[in-house]
Protein backbone atom coordinates (compact mmCIF):
# COMPACT_ATOMS: atom_id res chain seq x y z
CA UNK A 1 0.00 0.00 0.00
CA UNK A 2 1.45 3.53 -0.84
CA UNK A 3 0.44 6.54 0.69
CA UNK A 4 -2.55 7.32 -1.14
CA UNK A 5 -3.73 4.28 0.41
CA UNK A 6 -2.26 5.43 4.16
CA UNK A 7 -4.35 8.77 3.30
CA UNK A 8 -7.52 6.50 2.67
CA UNK A 9 -7.36 4.07 5.55
CA UNK A 10 -6.73 7.47 7.73
CA UNK A 11 -10.11 9.53 6.59
CA UNK A 12 -11.92 5.88 7.28
CA UNK A 13 -10.48 5.85 11.00
CA UNK A 14 -11.34 9.50 11.23
CA UNK A 15 -14.78 9.29 9.88
CA UNK A 16 -15.30 5.71 11.79
CA UNK A 17 -14.46 7.08 14.98
CA UNK A 18 -11.72 4.67 15.79
CA UNK A 19 -9.01 2.02 14.39
CA UNK A 20 -11.35 -1.05 15.17
CA UNK A 21 -14.45 0.24 13.40
CA UNK A 22 -12.53 1.45 10.36
CA UNK A 23 -10.35 -1.96 10.27
CA UNK A 24 -14.19 -3.83 9.99
CA UNK A 25 -15.51 -1.78 7.56
CA UNK A 26 -11.99 -1.96 5.45
CA UNK A 27 -12.40 -5.71 6.17
CA UNK A 28 -8.44 -5.72 7.41
CA UNK A 29 -6.42 -6.58 10.67
CA UNK A 30 -6.65 -3.58 13.06
CA UNK A 31 -2.58 -4.22 13.69
CA UNK A 32 -2.75 -3.41 9.92
CA UNK A 33 -4.46 -0.19 10.39
CA UNK A 34 -2.46 0.82 12.87
CA UNK A 35 0.64 0.02 11.17
CA UNK A 36 -0.13 1.81 8.55
CA UNK A 37 -1.16 5.06 10.60
CA UNK A 38 2.17 5.34 12.19
CA UNK A 39 3.96 4.59 9.20
CA UNK A 40 2.02 7.82 7.66
CA UNK A 41 2.33 10.17 11.01
CA UNK A 42 6.30 9.08 10.90
CA UNK A 43 6.46 10.24 7.88
CA UNK A 44 4.58 13.14 7.96
CA UNK A 45 6.55 13.85 11.74
CA UNK A 46 3.59 14.59 13.40
CA UNK A 47 0.67 12.55 15.77
CA UNK A 48 -2.67 13.03 13.41
CA UNK A 49 -4.72 10.84 16.16
CA UNK A 50 -4.25 10.46 20.23
CA UNK A 51 -4.88 7.32 20.49
CA UNK A 52 -5.57 5.21 23.95
CA UNK A 53 -7.03 1.89 24.68
CA UNK A 54 -10.74 3.27 24.89
CA UNK A 55 -10.99 6.21 22.63
CA UNK A 56 -9.37 7.99 19.23
CA UNK A 57 -9.27 11.85 18.98
CA UNK A 58 -8.12 14.01 16.24
CA UNK A 59 -5.32 16.31 17.19
CA UNK A 60 -4.89 19.94 15.81
CA UNK A 61 -2.64 18.96 12.59
CA UNK A 62 -4.64 16.02 11.84
CA UNK A 63 -7.53 18.32 11.35
CA UNK A 64 -5.63 19.66 8.74
CA UNK A 65 -4.65 17.03 7.31
CA UNK A 66 -7.93 15.24 7.14
CA UNK A 67 -10.05 17.99 5.23
CA UNK A 68 -6.92 18.31 2.88
CA UNK A 69 -7.10 14.26 2.55
CA UNK A 70 -10.44 14.66 1.98
CA UNK A 71 -10.06 16.77 -1.30
CA UNK A 72 -6.97 14.63 -3.19
CA UNK A 73 -8.79 11.26 -2.37
CA UNK A 74 -11.56 12.93 -3.81
CA UNK A 75 -9.71 14.39 -6.91
CA UNK A 76 -8.29 11.15 -7.43
CA UNK A 77 -11.60 9.21 -7.71
CA UNK A 78 -12.96 12.25 -9.94
CA UNK A 79 -9.86 12.05 -12.19
CA UNK A 80 -9.92 8.31 -12.44
CA UNK A 81 -13.56 8.93 -13.57
CA UNK A 82 -12.94 11.48 -15.78
CA UNK A 83 -10.17 9.75 -17.76
CA UNK A 84 -11.72 6.51 -17.82
CA UNK A 85 -15.43 8.47 -18.98
CA UNK A 86 -14.83 11.69 -20.75
CA UNK A 87 -18.09 12.59 -20.37
CA UNK A 88 -18.25 12.45 -16.68
CA UNK A 89 -19.51 15.44 -15.15
CA UNK A 90 -16.96 17.25 -12.45
CA UNK A 91 -18.83 17.99 -9.02
CA UNK A 92 -18.51 19.14 -5.82
CA UNK A 93 -17.76 23.58 -5.49
CA UNK A 94 -16.32 26.05 -6.54
CA UNK A 95 -15.76 29.79 -5.04
CA UNK A 96 -14.09 32.01 -7.09
CA UNK A 97 -13.32 36.61 -7.40
CA UNK A 98 -13.34 37.85 -10.10
CA UNK A 99 -12.97 41.49 -11.39
CA UNK A 100 -16.45 42.99 -12.05
CA UNK A 101 -15.80 44.23 -15.85
CA UNK A 102 -14.20 41.49 -17.37
CA UNK A 103 -16.25 39.28 -14.99
CA UNK A 104 -19.01 39.96 -16.11
CA UNK A 105 -17.88 40.35 -19.89
CA UNK A 106 -15.34 37.81 -20.61
CA UNK A 107 -15.77 35.71 -17.93
CA UNK A 108 -19.02 35.07 -17.28
CA UNK A 109 -19.79 33.64 -20.93
CA UNK A 110 -16.82 31.04 -20.23
CA UNK A 111 -18.18 30.25 -17.19
CA UNK A 112 -21.42 29.39 -18.70
CA UNK A 113 -19.75 26.89 -21.29
CA UNK A 114 -17.48 25.61 -18.24
CA UNK A 115 -20.62 24.11 -16.19
CA UNK A 116 -22.92 23.30 -18.98
CA UNK A 117 -19.98 20.65 -19.58
CA UNK A 118 -20.01 20.18 -15.92
CA UNK A 119 -23.46 20.33 -14.81
CA UNK A 120 -23.03 18.85 -11.24
CA UNK A 121 -20.96 21.52 -10.42
CA UNK A 122 -21.42 24.46 -8.02
CA UNK A 123 -20.48 27.46 -8.70
CA UNK A 124 -20.20 30.71 -6.53
CA UNK A 125 -19.07 34.30 -7.97
CA UNK A 126 -18.01 37.27 -6.23
CA UNK A 127 -17.94 40.17 -8.56
CA UNK A 128 -15.71 42.91 -7.25
CA UNK A 129 -12.60 45.60 -8.50
CA UNK A 130 -11.80 45.23 -5.12
CA UNK A 131 -8.89 42.71 -3.70
CA UNK A 132 -10.23 40.25 -1.57
CA UNK A 133 -8.26 38.08 1.41
CA UNK A 134 -8.92 34.63 -0.11
CA UNK A 135 -8.29 32.38 2.26
CA UNK A 136 -10.58 34.52 5.60
CA UNK A 137 -13.12 34.63 2.18
CA UNK A 138 -13.03 30.67 1.59
CA UNK A 139 -12.08 30.74 -2.24
CA UNK A 140 -10.70 28.67 -4.08
CA UNK A 141 -9.29 30.96 -6.20
CA UNK A 142 -9.70 34.92 -7.92
CA UNK A 143 -8.87 36.52 -11.15
CA UNK A 144 -6.88 39.24 -11.21
CA UNK A 145 -5.40 42.24 -13.32
CA UNK A 146 -2.06 43.37 -12.99
CA UNK A 147 1.34 43.26 -11.59
CA UNK A 148 1.45 40.30 -8.63
CA UNK A 149 3.03 41.98 -5.74
CA UNK A 150 1.46 39.19 -3.08
CA UNK A 151 4.14 36.59 -2.35
CA UNK A 152 1.71 34.72 -0.30
CA UNK A 153 -0.24 33.77 -3.56
CA UNK A 154 0.53 31.30 -6.48
CA UNK A 155 -0.45 32.62 -10.24
CA UNK A 156 -0.79 31.43 -13.14
CA UNK A 157 -1.29 33.88 -16.11
CA UNK A 158 -4.82 33.46 -18.05
CA UNK A 159 -4.50 36.11 -20.66
CA UNK A 160 -2.50 39.57 -21.50
CA UNK A 161 -4.12 42.95 -20.46
CA UNK A 162 -3.32 45.35 -23.46
CA UNK A 163 -4.74 49.19 -23.03
CA UNK A 164 -5.17 51.68 -25.68
CA UNK A 165 -5.56 55.39 -25.78
CA UNK A 166 -8.99 56.64 -27.67
CA UNK A 167 -11.69 58.75 -27.89
CA UNK A 168 -15.06 59.57 -29.73
CA UNK A 169 -14.80 61.13 -33.19
CA UNK A 170 -17.13 63.80 -31.92
CA UNK A 171 -14.87 64.69 -29.71
CA UNK A 172 -11.63 65.19 -31.85
CA UNK A 173 -13.65 66.90 -34.05
CA UNK A 174 -14.62 69.31 -31.05
CA UNK A 175 -11.41 69.63 -29.74
CA UNK A 176 -8.87 68.37 -32.14
CA UNK A 177 -6.16 65.16 -32.22
CA UNK A 178 -3.83 65.38 -30.20
CA UNK A 179 -0.44 65.20 -32.12
CA UNK A 180 2.10 63.98 -29.04
CA UNK A 181 1.69 63.31 -25.35
CA UNK A 182 2.18 66.80 -24.28
CA UNK A 183 -0.89 67.53 -26.24
CA UNK A 184 -2.62 65.90 -23.54
CA UNK A 185 -2.26 68.61 -21.18
CA UNK A 186 -5.55 70.93 -22.76
CA UNK A 187 -7.60 68.14 -23.08
CA UNK A 188 -10.39 66.10 -21.44
CA UNK A 189 -9.44 63.33 -19.59
CA UNK A 190 -11.47 60.51 -17.73
CA UNK A 191 -9.75 58.75 -15.16
CA UNK A 192 -9.71 55.45 -13.67
CA UNK A 193 -9.62 55.77 -9.96
CA UNK A 194 -8.33 52.31 -8.90
CA UNK A 195 -5.54 52.69 -10.90
CA UNK A 196 -2.24 52.69 -8.90
CA UNK A 197 -1.23 56.10 -10.30
CA UNK A 198 -2.82 59.70 -11.09
CA UNK A 199 -0.26 59.90 -14.21
CA UNK A 200 -0.08 58.17 -17.76
CA UNK A 201 2.80 56.00 -18.94
CA UNK A 202 3.26 56.77 -23.03
CA UNK A 203 5.92 54.72 -24.77
CA UNK A 204 7.40 55.30 -27.76
CA UNK A 205 8.78 53.21 -30.65
CA UNK A 206 12.14 53.07 -29.35
CA UNK A 207 10.46 52.62 -25.43
CA UNK A 208 11.19 55.77 -24.65
CA UNK A 209 8.91 56.81 -21.92
CA UNK A 210 6.19 59.77 -21.12
CA UNK A 211 4.76 60.93 -18.11
CA UNK A 212 1.72 62.58 -18.38
CA UNK A 213 0.49 64.00 -15.22
CA UNK A 214 -3.77 63.21 -15.17
CA UNK A 215 -6.46 66.00 -14.14
CA UNK A 216 -9.37 64.35 -15.31
CA UNK A 217 -12.60 65.68 -15.71
CA UNK A 218 -14.14 62.50 -15.09
CA UNK A 219 -13.34 59.60 -12.56
CA UNK A 220 -14.74 56.48 -11.69
CA UNK A 221 -13.94 52.90 -10.51
CA UNK A 222 -15.63 51.31 -13.55
CA UNK A 223 -14.27 50.79 -16.75
CA UNK A 224 -17.54 50.53 -18.43
CA UNK A 225 -19.06 53.83 -17.16
CA UNK A 226 -15.67 55.55 -18.22
CA UNK A 227 -16.41 53.80 -21.35
CA UNK A 228 -19.67 55.16 -22.24
CA UNK A 229 -18.82 58.48 -20.93
CA UNK A 230 -15.87 58.75 -23.61
CA UNK A 231 -18.57 57.23 -26.29
CA UNK A 232 -20.47 60.26 -25.31
CA UNK A 233 -17.90 62.45 -26.03
CA UNK A 234 -16.23 63.61 -22.52
CA UNK A 235 -12.74 63.20 -23.42
CA UNK A 236 -10.20 60.71 -23.86
CA UNK A 237 -9.05 57.82 -21.62
CA UNK A 238 -7.41 55.03 -21.22
CA UNK A 239 -8.53 51.73 -20.73
CA UNK A 240 -7.97 47.87 -21.66
CA UNK A 241 -9.15 46.78 -24.63
CA UNK A 242 -11.17 43.92 -23.12
CA UNK A 243 -13.75 46.65 -22.25
CA UNK A 244 -13.72 48.98 -25.47
CA UNK A 245 -12.96 46.65 -28.23
CA UNK A 246 -16.27 46.50 -29.52
CA UNK A 247 -16.45 50.51 -29.28
CA UNK A 248 -13.24 50.44 -31.56
CA UNK A 249 -14.65 47.94 -34.09
CA UNK A 250 -18.05 49.68 -34.41
CA UNK A 251 -15.89 53.32 -34.48
CA UNK A 252 -17.84 54.75 -31.44
CA UNK A 253 -14.04 55.25 -30.29
CA UNK A 254 -10.76 55.97 -31.99
CA UNK A 255 -7.17 55.23 -31.29
CA UNK A 256 -5.55 58.76 -29.82
CA UNK A 257 -1.54 58.85 -30.24
CA UNK A 258 -1.68 55.32 -31.80
CA UNK A 259 2.34 55.19 -32.76
CA UNK A 260 2.58 55.18 -29.02
CA UNK A 261 1.85 52.23 -26.51
CA UNK A 262 0.48 52.11 -23.03
CA UNK A 263 2.71 49.30 -20.78
CA UNK A 264 0.45 45.95 -20.33
CA UNK A 265 -1.05 43.67 -17.55
CA UNK A 266 -2.01 40.28 -17.25
CA UNK A 267 -4.64 38.50 -16.05
CA UNK A 268 -4.24 35.86 -13.52
CA UNK A 269 -5.43 32.75 -11.79
CA UNK A 270 -4.17 32.86 -8.17
CA UNK A 271 -4.75 31.03 -5.38
CA UNK A 272 -2.88 30.83 -2.02
CA UNK A 273 0.75 28.88 -2.05
CA UNK A 274 -0.71 27.13 1.70
CA UNK A 275 -4.06 26.05 -0.36
CA UNK A 276 -4.07 22.94 -1.95
CA UNK A 277 -5.82 23.58 -5.20
CA UNK A 278 -8.60 21.40 -6.32
CA UNK A 279 -8.97 19.16 -9.70
CA UNK A 280 -12.01 21.01 -10.48
CA UNK A 281 -9.99 24.49 -9.66
CA UNK A 282 -7.63 23.05 -11.61
CA UNK A 283 -9.41 22.09 -14.82
CA UNK A 284 -10.96 25.51 -14.77
CA UNK A 285 -8.29 27.41 -15.02
CA UNK A 286 -6.43 25.34 -17.85
CA UNK A 287 -9.98 25.42 -19.83
CA UNK A 288 -9.84 29.68 -19.65
CA UNK A 289 -6.02 29.17 -21.13
CA UNK A 290 -7.43 28.01 -23.95
CA UNK A 291 -10.23 29.85 -23.64
CA UNK A 292 -8.48 33.64 -23.52
CA UNK A 293 -4.94 32.66 -24.30
CA UNK A 294 -1.53 34.91 -25.61
CA UNK A 295 -3.66 36.28 -28.37
CA UNK A 296 -7.63 37.26 -26.95
CA UNK A 297 -10.60 37.42 -29.14
CA UNK A 298 -11.05 41.03 -27.57
CA UNK A 299 -7.45 42.25 -29.52
CA UNK A 300 -8.04 40.69 -32.85
CA UNK A 301 -10.65 43.11 -34.66
CA UNK A 302 -8.72 46.49 -34.15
Amino acid sequence: MGQLENMRIFIRVVEAGGIGLAAKQLNIAKSAVSRRLAELEGRLGVTLLNRTTRSTSITEAGSVYYSNALRIVGDVVELDAITSDPQTSLQGKLRLAAPLSFGLTHLAPALDKFVKEHSELTLQVDFSDQHIDLIEGGYDLAFRIGNLENSTLKARRISPINKVMCASPDYLDKWGVPEKPEDLNRHQLLHYTLSDTNSWKLLDKNNRETIIPVEAKVLANNGDFLREMAVTGHGILILPTFIIWQSLSKGDLVLVLPEYTIPSKNAYAVYPKTSYLSLRARLLIDYLCEQFGDNPYWDQNH
